[in-house]
């Protein structure tokens, strides 16, 4: 019986989770309330808080889902066997067009990307530090199978994260659309190069 009220309560929270989603992107984060997404879902408020203690948290799960999307997709290309030259610039590019579909074309998500840089930095930290653990767990097999060279891999990955964040950060990808500079490929090129064996 226990677990049929925990598979409940999961689904629950789920279900909030995806109409928040929803309504973040149809009329925005600030102007939706707790009130909006429980109208929605044919609940009170009071119940959304049973599951949420804020607007705050909710927006906190969401973005930690959308985020999560993209660290798991980047998990999936790091396990794969296959030559690791291919498989790290399939890792970059695919970080990159996963944050600009999620959120430069779209306003209001990316408003709520905004929001979570200025209020939920933990959220954004955790995400953050977890590419650049994947992306040095890359340079690990590359430097393993000969095709990089890195004395030391933290700073290799910091590095490497560093040189990517026009294309890695939601809010940089949207501001240097426009903007004269290298392309993707041209950044992933520098890259690999910077971390290609010296002989």
């Amino acid at each position: 019986m226990a677990l049929i009220s925990e598979h409940i309560e999961v689904d629950t929270r789920d279900r909030i989770l995806e109409v928040a989603e929803r309504l973040f992107r149809q009329i925005g984060y600030q102007k939706t309330t707790v009130g909006d997404i429980a109208k929605e879902l044919r609940m009170s408020p009071a119940n959304v808080y049973r599951f949420f203690e804020s607007k705050k948290a909710i927006h906190q799960a969401v973005a930690r889902s959308l985020m999560g999307e993209v660290e798991l997709e980047a998990q999936r290309i790091v396990a794969r066997p296959g030559p690791v030259l291919d498989r790290f610039r399939e890792l970059l590019t695919t970080i990159n067009r996963m944050n600009t579909e999620r959120y430069v074309g779209d306003n209001k998500l990316h408003e709520m990307v905004e929001i979570a840089m200025q209020e939920d930095w933990d959220v954004c930290v955790t995400h953050m530090e977890c590419v650049a653990g994947m992306i040095g767990q890359m340079i690990a097999q590359g430097v393993a199978s000969g095709e990089f060279e890195a004395p030391d891999l933290q700073l290799a990955a910091l590095c490497s994260c560093t040189a990517m964040m026009r294309f890695f950060h939601p809010q940089m990808i949207a501001q240097c659309a426009t903007k004269p500079g290298p392309n993707i490929d041209q950044m992933i090129d520098f890259v690999i190069a910077g971390l290609s064996p010296r002989h």
